[in-house]
């Protein structure tokens, strides 16, 4: 491994569990932490040729709704990133922000038609594989394509309480379960939410995602998707993670 890769595409390593990077945080802890005025606007998808040819497989390969939870994700995590977390320098590497656009545009790449129903495998780890071997056959760097596949496979690893994440792991994680369940939503401002819908509409993303976790854990009852459930769960037990979906009253006016 070359030793300053982790550098450059958000390998440093952060605490997994959000109590333990929240707790007493100067501008993110309490019940009323700090909500810069952003707007989608002000962060763009970096404008590189790998992002445009993996933004352009993600829009082929993925519904409306999925394409556009990711976009959205990649919206807020830069956001959060930026109020909560400067010391980090996310948003002043760009290799580090291309990395995080390119693991938001696939992160729920194994959802797809085309993978979901045709593995064994759950869907971050097929969706994982999959981003890897695409960034790689596009031309991306290893260690860039590694640290995408390494935030996708553990985007929903979200009960751990030990160790460490990579920094663009644990933004994944904070961003996605965001939009899906509308967790620490105040940390970002509500008109970041608001034009950041307008331009990537929910368009029931919320009835539409639960679904998906339906079908999957219909599907393959082992994947990963059944952590967020009862043990021992069996087709017919209605789905935590599916009703917290269903659930999310801070985008429900977005829906």
């Amino acid at each position: 491994m070359a030793s300053e890769d982790w550098k450059l595409y958000g390998f440093a390593p952060v605490p997994r569990d959000p109590e333990v990077l929240f707790k007493d945080h100067p501008t993110a802890y309490g019940p009323n932490p700090k909500q810069d005025l952003f707007v989608v606007d002000d962060f763009p998808l970096p404008d590189t040729p790998l992002v445009r040819e993996v933004r352009a497989f993600a829009q082929r390969e993925l519904d409306e709704q999925t394409f556009n939870h990711s976009n959205r994700v990649f919206v807020y995590g830069a956001a959060l990133v930026k109020t909560h977390f400067p010391e980090w320098k996310f948003n002043e590497t760009q290799s580090a922000v291309e990395t995080y656009a390119l693991s938001c545009l696939l992160h729920d790449i194994g959802t797809a038609e085309k993978f979901l129903a045709t593995t064994y495998m759950s869907f971050e780890f097929k969706g994982a594989i999959v981003a890897r071997d695409l960034i790689l056959s596009l031309g991306g760097p290893e260690p860039e394509a590694d640290s995408v596949c390494d935030a996708i496979v553990r985007h929903q690893d979200i009960f751990a309480k030990g160790g460490n994440i990579t920094m663009v792991g644990q933004i994944l994680q904070l961003s996605t379960i965001l939009d899906n369940v509308g967790l620490r939503a105040n940390l970002i401002h509500p008109r970041l939410i608001e034009t950041t819908t307008a331009r990537f509409p929910r368009k029931g993303w919320s009835e539409h995602f639960a679904r998906v976790i339906e079908k999957e854990l219909t599907l393959k009852p082992w994947c990963h998707t059944s952590t967020f459930e009862v043990p021992n769960w069996k087709a017919g037990v209605q789905s935590n993670f599916a009703t917290d979906v269903r659930g999310n009253d801070v985008m429900r006016p977005f829906d």
